[in-house]
């Protein structure tokens, strides 16, 4: 796919707020070691910050109910470890922007 291809890839999956795949399609954009014009700039932020903020509701959640779980020590092992997934994801989105 060439580059314009992507930035409309990028455009679809903003539209139905498929923000993984947009953030794909931005990346792969980016693969080509040019400088982004300004909506290719804010196109590659927007899919990050939602693929991010997405992330980061749900670690609010979970962290949460890991709280509300004390005393019982298997559901909060459970929280425990969804939380983890979701901060290691975290960390691997936020590496691969980077």
């Amino acid at each position: 796919m060439d580059k314009s291809d992507l930035v409309q890839k990028a455009k679809l999956a903003e539209q139905a707020e498929r923000y993984d795949d947009m953030a794909a399609a931005m990346k792969s954009v980016t693969e080509g070691g040019v400088e982004l014009s300004n909506e290719e700039r804010n196109l590659l932020s927007v899919a990050y910050k939602n693929v991010v903020g997405a992330r980061r509701s749900s670690w609010r959640v979970i962290s949460s109910i890991e709280q509300k779980t004390e005393g019982n020590e298997k559901k909060q092992q459970m929280a425990r470890e969804y939380r983890e997934k979701i901060e290691t994801e975290l960390q691997e989105i936020c590496n691969d922007v980077l």
